[in-house]
């Protein structure tokens, strides 16, 4: 059923339709535009445009449909219509005849697309939303599980200071809450009902938009009838929180695969979340988290390519902005999907602790510690620094660790050493004296977790 061809002498090319329909996609935002419907015809009917008695009708059959959609039962694939709206109406008028034809009075496809949008990408954001609280809890208790380890640290992928594994977890939990106040912003923004503007200048009919938005979970009305038909920000903000969060997944796996890699061994993943090789009987491949890496560009694409859409648009509505949904519905369902996964991801995690402690004892770690302790015996910072260094170098051409130089040895670069500095240059020491707020000490990590243990 078109839903604008009274103007029109001939109908739409088959080509012209392969571009044009969007059922094919936006057929998931049945249950978003049947509630829409109803909460229209309630309006409609207040503003004198039918009876209550068809109004009854009109909200009985839709309410029919929309159970239909809920449990999967409409028939999408063999019908012949437009888009989703033009679907849901067709299906009315075939079952209530002219009534059904009263239902888009005073309303467009414009601000009835917008609508089912936004409550669309709310319902998700508040799913989504439950998925980063399932990654955080399973980072949460994974620290919990492995609170005395400890491994290296890197900078620039070298070995730098050691921190704890909880350490290590909270870092991701602290860019997760972050993913999940963008997305407490965005419900906040993005709360505003579209229903009502029409086309782009409002409508005739005396309605009562505050209800509206009421009765849909909406705050208020959007403001503004051009901005409310042709505005997708809320649809770039959702995707660029996707991505966000992505690049934090992304990094996340990076991490996790080079720890489970055979030079560094700290961890092992579980079978389920792994695979193995068609090939070489012996490997187990970390593929759940190359894969998290790997969709990341396909939800940037998703992004940028909705930016590149909308940046050159005029107000109000354009064809263009029909592009807006195909990238954001495969986003969202994406993302769904890798928080689920790297929650079972992290779930399987197991430490090795030696492996762990003897790796993080490595790589001269301590070098940063003997030079405060210089500085604890009145020495400058910058000449610690340099003494520090130069020792370093000594055992690396002895093929030593620090401590592992005699007292003797020590006092060569300076005679303010003394028996004291192996303590300081223990890997628990060295490690727990960085006790302030946000340090790897065992009091600020444990009060940090034990407060991420209540959270959860």
């Amino acid at each position: 059923m078109g839903l604008w061809g009274g103007r029109f002498q001939q109908g739409s090319s088959n080509m012209f339709r392969q571009v044009n329909d969007s059922l094919p996609f936006d057929k998931v935002l049945a249950s978003q535009d049947i509630r829409g419907s109803i909460v229209w015809s309630r309006a409609i009917a207040k503003a004198g445009v039918m009876g209550a008695n068809e109004q009854q009708l009109l909200e009985f059959a839709l309410n029919e449909l929309l159970e239909k959609a809920e449990s999967g039962e409409l028939d999408f694939d063999n019908s012949s219509e437009e888009d989703i709206h033009s679907f849901i109406e067709a299906a009315l008028i075939d079952k209530l005849g002219d009534l059904g034809r009263k239902l888009h009075t005073g309303r467009s496809r414009n601000d009835q697309v917008a609508t089912d949008f936004r409550l669309w990408c709310k319902e998700h954001l508040q799913s989504l939303k439950q998925d980063l609280l399932g990654v955080k809890k399973s980072l949460v208790q994974s620290a919990d599980k492995h609170r005395q380890v400890i491994l290296p640290g890197y900078t620039h992928l070298q070995r730098a200071q050691p921190v704890r594994y909880p350490h290590w977890c909270l870092a991701y939990v602290e860019m997760i809450k972050r993913d999940i106040s963008r997305v407490d912003d965005l419900l906040v923004r993005m709360d505003q009902s579209p229903l009502g503007c029409g086309a782009l200048a409002g409508t005739v009919y005396d309605i009562d938009r505050q209800k509206i938005a009421d009765e849909l979970g909406f705050a208020s009305p959007c403001l503004n009838s051009l901005d409310a038909v042709s505005d997708r920000d809320y649809v770039l903000e959702l995707l660029f929180c996707a991505s966000t969060s992505m690049m934090h997944l992304s990094r996340m796996a990076e991490d996790l695969i080079f720890f489970n890699s055979g030079e560094a061994g700290f961890i092992s993943l579980g079978d389920a979340v792994t695979s193995g090789s068609s090939l070489m009987p012996q490997k187990k491949n970390p593929d759940a988290l190359e894969l998290l890496r790997g969709k990341c560009g396909r939800i940037f694409g998703a992004l940028q390519g909705l930016f590149v859409t909308m940046k050159g648009l005029p107000l109000a509505y354009n064809k263009d902005m029909q592009e807006d949904k195909e990238g954001a519905f495969d986003a969202v369902n994406q993302w769904h999907i890798c928080l689920c996964i790297a929650a079972e991801v992290v779930d399987t995690i197991e430490l090795d602790a030696q492996r762990c402690a003897q790796a993080a004892k490595q790589g001269y770690a301590n070098a940063t510690e003997m030079a405060d302790y210089l500085v604890s015996k009145g020495i400058p910072f910058r000449t610690a620094h340099d003494i520090s260094g130069q020792i370093v170098l000594c055992a690396i051409e002895q093929n030593k660790a620090i401590e592992e130089l005699t007292l003797a040895e020590l006092q060569t670069f300076s005679a303010k050493i003394d028996n004291d500095v192996y303590a300081v240059l223990e890997l628990e020491y060295l490690v727990d004296k960085r006790s302030i707020l946000g340090g790897t000490g065992a009091k600020p990590v444990f009060d940090a977790l034990d407060a991420a243990l209540k959270e959860i």
